[in-house]
């Protein structure tokens, strides 16, 4: 498209916004009527570890959010000479997860409890034994009982419980919704009615009655909406918060807020039966569309939706590329004291790629980027390690393949159960920061899954992009046009990709690998006991 239709789609309004609010970024991506990025702006931003608690602070949030709009704003005015006054429809998407309690007045009972927490085994394991379906610790359900059973008083005074999306929504709308994909994350969801599960609701109620909360659970949820469906407009008060110059004007539709796995569905055009996608940063989440419920609950495994509400089996590990991100500034911090001044993402690039000339089985080194804790390896704690035998073969190719490695080595064992379930995928879709780096992404992804990794041009506009397409959908879906009719007929029929097979012989050297990382677990175990944080 053309500079001069662009600027007509803006000032027309005939535009998609969505601002993600990821682990250490908030990006907000304006796209055009043909789902083209137009313009974006970003924001970094860290979670904080106060008081045993991982979180980030409300004012940070908003911060945040206003600096992400205002970038892209920016962007607008100097590419194209516009002042952006009106968008067509806009998507929030944040982690998913989480505990976030307020009450009457509006104002937050307690610190912002995000998804690394890992503080609620005795709710979550309780709460799976209830349901026979499996909570995860960083489900809301899970904190809101575990903050029950620790009799924290803030309990009684909570009038809404919701996500990081949800709150901004909320209070850019006034609406108490959120999309159907994270709901799945704070409590089950039923695929058939497209709302929380009838049965577990009075499941919980029942078992929390002998407290006298003034309040029954579904007083306090949000509202489920699916993609497509209007979840209100841009308030003037809204808009003021949003877009502090006052440029912007209320009255512009917002679509379902979504957690970041499923705008990581949509940005890969994997919501159909049989498809995946892999979101690898800070944490790494693979999503699997399931043709049939699986034979029974896994713990290790959760059971959310599709935007659309559609089933999913959800691999989350809570560490990924953080600890391999220490390393690699630590690298930048020798290149400096040497005189040097390396580029943050080309001394990536160069690191990345050199673990490619490294053997395949990682040389015997070992190594666990346990920054938080991990529930596939039953880890409440981590501590990030590294090891090795007087005869590992120690060396910067191998170091950089082991931390490559051990980032995908609690995902790896959680698609084992999924493949062993008799689960089929044909490909699986690669977003997020590991992927930056296309060639040693993929074959990394694809040796550690032993399918074909896929990683489209649009991989680097990730999960803000996706929630701009669902904003998208909302806007110009026809009457009757599902999510998956309308990726695959409006957004992704002439997207270019590129698609790796797994080397059999990196499938080999990584299997090699797990056997050390599984065998070295109790090393990560007296690491955790031994080192107190």
């Amino acid at each position: 498209m053309d500079n001069e239709k662009i600027i007509a789609a803006i000032r027309e309004g005939n535009t998609a916004l969505g601002i993600e609010l990821g682990s250490t970024r908030i990006k907000a991506v304006l796209v055009d009527e043909n789902h083209n990025p137009i313009a974006s702006g970003g924001h970094d931003w860290e979670n904080r570890y106060e008081n045993g608690i991982w979180t980030y602070g409300i004012t940070d949030i908003w911060e945040g959010v206003q600096d992400s709009y205002q970038k892209m704003a920016k962007e607008v005015k100097e590419k194209y000479g516009v002042t952006l006054t009106s968008i067509g429809a806009i998507c929030f998407s944040a982690m998913m997860h989480g505990y976030m309690a307020f009450d009457k007045s509006g104002e937050l009972l307690v610190p912002f409890r995000t998804w690394r927490n890992t503080m609620t085994e005795e709710a979550a394991g309780r709460l799976t034994e209830l349901f026979s379906f499996h909570i995860p610790q960083r489900w809301s359900i899970a904190h809101l009982y575990q903050a029950i059973l620790n009799g924290e008083s803030h309990v009684s005074k909570i009038d809404y419980l919701i996500t990081l999306e949800g709150y901004v929504h909320w209070k850019l709308t006034g609406k108490r919704v959120l999309g159907i994909g994270d709901c799945a994350g704070m409590f089950p969801v039923d695929s058939d009615t497209k709302d929380f599960n009838e049965r577990m609701i009075h499941q919980f109620d029942e078992l929390v009655a002998e407290k006298k909360l003034p309040w029954k659970l579904r007083d306090i949820m949000p509202q489920v909406l699916t993609a497509g469906e209007e979840a209100g407009t841009l308030t003037r008060e809204g808009a003021a918060l949003l877009d502090v110059s006052g440029n912007l004007k209320p009255g512009i539709p917002l679509c379902p807020p979504e957690g970041d796995a499923g705008t990581g569905m949509t940005a890969t055009n994997s919501v159909a039966k049989r498809t995946g996608n892999v979101s690898a940063g800070t944490s790494v989440f693979a999503m699997v569309v399931l043709e049939k419920e699986l034979s029974r609950v896994y713990e290790e495994l959760d059971l959310v939706t599709t935007p659309a509400g559609d089933p999913v089996a959800m691999v989350h590990c809570n560490n990924c590329t953080s600890d391999l991100n220490s390393w690699v500034s630590m690298f930048e911090e020798f290149a400096e004291t040497m005189g040097m001044k390396p580029d943050k993402n080309e001394l990536f690039t160069a690191l990345y790629k050199k673990a490619l000339e490294g053997d395949k089985d990682g040389g015997g080194l070992l190594s666990y980027g346990y920054l938080s804790g991990e529930h596939i390896t039953h880890f409440e704690e981590g501590r990030p390690l590294f090891v090795r035998t007087p005869n590992s073969r120690f060396n910067l190719a191998n170091f950089m393949r082991v931390h490559l490695y051990t980032a995908l080595g609690a995902l790896h064992m959680g698609m084992e159960i999924l493949f062993k379930e008799g689960v089929k995928l044909d490909v699986l879709l690669g977003h997020g920061g590991l992927f930056k780096t296309r060639e040693t992404g993929q074959r990394i992804m694809a040796a550690a899954v032993g399918v074909p990794v896929s990683v489209m041009e649009t991989a680097g506009e990730g999960g803000a992009w996706g929630a701009a397409l669902l904003a998208s959908y909302l806007l110009r879906k026809k009457e009757g046009e599902s999510l998956d009719q309308y990726l695959s007929d409006h957004v992704f029929q002439d997207m270019a990709g590129d698609t790796m097979e797994p080397d059999p012989e990196d499938i080999t050297g990584f299997a090699a690998f797990m056997e050390r990382y599984k065998g070295g677990l109790e090393i990560e175990r007296a690491a955790v006991d031994c080192l107190h944080a």
